[in-house]
């Protein structure tokens, strides 16, 4: 009798082990079961990844990026539109004043140091328009008072206006000149 307990108790011990066994048969499946799942799940995740840096692949394979050797940045070119303004702009070429013969030469100069010119080195001083070039200074000399210019020398003052050294011709007196206009 003392046996059959002892083999009993020993059945009762294998049930509860085979019961654990079960049981945990039972969680290592499950527990399987979930890491099969999950990775199913992560293996949909990872074909995902793939394709998209496939694409990514692709697309950096088709823009290459440019490596930069300068050490000076330069500034991309954007996107620069048309001018578009509601109101047309003013023309200034419409606006300003053409010269002519009367405009070049503006009055003659009659200093001190002006006069000495006059009757030392034969030469006429004018204040003229500061656009007015030497040739169209001796131009309007010519056509204005009928006399031939040896030479003209031109000095820009601060005031914006131009002098004109015209020196005359040694067919023409200065002083003659200058008293038929009037200066002296």
């Amino acid at each position: 009798m003392v046996k059959a307990t002892n083999e009993n108790k020993n059945a009762g011990d294998n049930k509860g082990a085979t019961a654990k066994n079960n049981s945990n048969a039972k969680g290592a499946n499950d527990k399987a079961s979930k890491k099969k799942g999950m990775n199913k799940g992560k293996s949909v995740v990872k074909k995902s990844i793939n394709k998209n840096s496939i694409k990514a692949d692709k697309l950096s394979q088709n823009k290459m990026q440019k490596i930069t050797t300068s050490i000076r940045f330069k500034r991309p070119r954007t996107l620069r539109l048309k001018k578009n303004p509601k109101c047309p702009k003013i023309l200034k070429s419409c606006h300003t004043k053409t010269l002519d013969k009367y405009g070049i030469i503006k009055y003659p100069l009659t200093s001190e140091k002006a006069m000495k010119k006059i009757e030392e080195i034969n030469t006429l001083v004018f204040i003229c328009d500061k656009r007015a070039d030497k040739r169209k200074i001796k131009k309007s000399v010519k056509s204005l008072f009928d006399i031939k210019c040896a030479k003209v020398n031109v000095l820009n003052r601060l005031n914006g206006d131009k002098k004109a050294y015209v020196r005359l011709s040694k067919d023409h007196d200065a002083l003659e000149v200058a008293n038929k206009i009037g200066i002296l």
